[in-house]
């Protein structure tokens, strides 16, 4: 078991485990931060890995940790193999199975860890209720931390009586169904796991309901002014259940400069420098996201003929389109030998294609920085919120579609992109996007709503704040368990 920052100090003592995937470990990583500065607890992350036989896919993971303050130990349990699952097995299911094949590793190591200092409670994320009987092994109630939205939330609780309500697949729903305090969702947006409802990772998610129940909390990372509604009805009894206490204690995002972005930052930054205030749209589709050749092409010459500045993050393309996954290896060709013949010659001086990485915290706070062509990732979409930048929502996988509802039907703050008869998003729409959000008269609406909740996400975490009280109600409960605090 590999220990880095393990230093052991006494006092109250949280543990907390993420499930493999950036998205999970970021904003876990940011809440272990808050409970150090402003709670003064002391802070374990126990990390399942696995054995892909090179070690290359904690890289990522361990440029997060290498810079986290001493009173955070980072503990990395050792691999298991998932080399008996087929290739086509969803990766929810990988996820979850990575976990559950460390959970020997984890209840270890949790108990020496209880050996040394106060263990007051055990934080896993959305995927991560299979921990829970290790943290009743060890005496300490078992918290969850949700990655993404209150309105998925919401969905999961709700999902065993869509189950028993509809029998066809609920991308053939004629009807959108409407969750409480949630804008209607089609059920072709609803998360990418339900879509094959005979998958194994549909049945997993059938049961976190009756898991989530047994959580003592659940904290989510977003925050009340923003999604107002599913946040009271969850919090409230508006619903046909009764959930664990709920704490909004969002948007908790990537802060300060990790060495790898001080080593590759200077290019991209320095050329948005020289570029207009706001004129500037950034394509990323985040670390796992993939788009067609045949899209790809669509995308870049969309980009050209709208004649708008950009930064564009191009990977590589992938004929399965959206293909996202934590544990495959990239491309190792370059992305650039992928783009139309001449594109970059002809959009030099208007736009930037930089490979497979840009520090996109930096680059959203960039004043030349005017919109965002996002993949919707809940993270991506925090940072947005943050920083006051509108979005181009272009959902592919996991829980993005629900992600884009949210953004465009409910908080009206981005444009959505539409598939044409071919599956594509064409290069005339694209165009039309990138113009209609940098130079159009929408939007400067919705960069004019954006800002508004950049000033609702800066309240939240203010000292006064929604988000800020619902952390400390949290902390009250780990250091005074006889207090009840819901």
């Amino acid at each position: 078991m590999e220990t880095q920052n393990s230093k052991q100090i006494p006092g109250a003592h949280v543990a907390m485990v993420p499930t493999p995937g950036m998205g999970h470990l970021i904003p876990l990583v940011e809440l272990a931060k808050r409970l150090v500065l402003q709670h003064n607890f002391l802070v374990s992350i126990f990390i399942p890995t696995i054995d892909d036989g090179t070690g290359s896919f904690m890289q990522p993971q361990r440029q997060v940790l290498e810079s986290l303050p001493t009173s955070i130990s980072t503990i990395f349990l050792p691999p298991v193999s998932l080399d008996d699952l087929p290739d086509n097995v969803p990766i929810e299911t990988r996820i979850i199975l990575t976990l559950v094949r460390s959970l020997s590793s984890l209840r270890d190591a949790l108990k020496v860890l209880t050996e040394s200092t106060r263990l007051v409670a055990l934080v896993v994320d959305c995927f991560g209720s299979a921990a829970f009987d290790v943290a009743n092994e060890v005496g300490v109630p078992a918290y969850i931390f949700f990655t993404t939205t209150a309105m998925v939330l919401s969905f999961l609780f709700h999902l065993p009586e869509l189950d028993v309500k509809f029998n066809c697949e609920y991308r053939d729903m004629p009807e959108p169904v409407q969750l409480p305090g949630c804008v209607p969702v089609h059920g072709r947006d609803f998360i990418e796991p339900v879509q094959q409802r005979k998958n194994k990772a549909y049945r997993f998610l059938l049961s976190f309901r009756k898991q989530y129940h047994l959580a003592a909390g659940i904290m989510v990372n977003s925050f009340m002014e923003l999604e107002t509604g599913p946040f009271k009805a969850l919090m409230e009894g508006e619903s046909s259940f009764n959930p664990p206490p709920v704490y909004p204690v969002g948007p908790l995002i990537q802060t300060g400069s990790t060495n790898e972005t001080n080593k590759r930052s200077p290019a991209c930054l320095k050329w948005l420098d020289e570029q207009p205030s706001e004129s500037v749209l950034f394509v990323c589709f985040g670390s796992g996201g993939t788009l067609s050749q045949e899209q790809l092409n669509e995308l870049a010459l969309g980009l050209e003929m709208s004649g708008q500045r950009f930064l564009w993050v191009a990977k590589s393309p992938h004929e399965e389109a959206a293909n996202a996954t934590y544990f495959s290896v990239q491309s190792m060709k370059d992305p650039l030998d992928f783009l139309p013949k001449g594109f970059l010659d002809r959009t030099k001086g208007v736009g930037l294609v930089v490979p497979s990485w840009s520090p996109q915290v930096q680059v959203l706070r960039h004043g030349s920085t005017g919109g965002f062509l996002s993949h919707c990732g809940w993270n991506s979409i925090l940072e947005s919120i943050v920083h006051g930048v509108p979005i181009i929502a272009w959902p592919l996988y996991s829980e993005q579609k629900m992600n884009a509802v949210l953004l465009t039907d409910d908080l009206k703050v981005s444009f959505r992109v539409k598939v044409n008869e071919n599956g594509l998003v064409g290069r005339e729409d694209i165009a039309n996007y990138a113009k209609g959000l940098i130079q159009g008269e929408e939007g400067k609406l919705l960069r004019k709503k954006m800002r508004a909740l950049k000033d609702a996400a800066a309240n939240a975490l203010s000292p006064d704040g929604s988000s800020t009280k619902s952390l400390a109600q949290v902390a009250q409960r780990w250091k005074n368990p006889e207090i009840e605090t819901k």
